[in-house]
């Protein structure tokens, strides 16, 4: 995942000039889980036909000029990448929503996840 290639091909979309920022996310495998549990890993995999529902309905929203998503599935270490998004539009009324809405949906709809807590 490569969050500055990201951005340059958000840069080359067609109506890059009606946006007026853009807002990232970069989703990490963390060492301790919610309730405060040692974790080794994180076993993860993505649906690509949910994550294209998601794309396609943030994209619909007012002031959203475009938004890519990538993840990587499998088995991952702590520190480890789990989510980029990167989300384009024209003020941060609209973005940051969008991109709030893409990261929620994005853990519900197209993720299955086992956190490997450490006994």
């Amino acid at each position: 995942m490569d969050q500055n290639r990201m951005i340059e091909i958000i840069k080359t979309h067609p109506n890059f000039h009606k946006a007026g920022m853009i807002a990232t996310h970069l989703g990490i495998v963390r060492s301790f889980s919610r309730d405060g549990k040692a974790v080794s890993g994180l076993d993860v995999f993505f649906d690509t036909g949910k994550i294209e529902n998601i794309i396609r309905d943030i994209k619909s929203r007012p002031g959203i000029v475009d938004i890519l998503i990538e993840t990587n599935s499998g088995h991952l270490s702590v520190s480890d990448e789990i989510v980029t998004i990167v989300v384009a539009g024209d003020t941060r009324d609209n973005v940051f929503p969008a991109l709030i809405d893409a990261i929620n949906r994005l853990k519900t709809e197209a993720a299955t996840e086992k956190e490997k807590v450490i006994d």
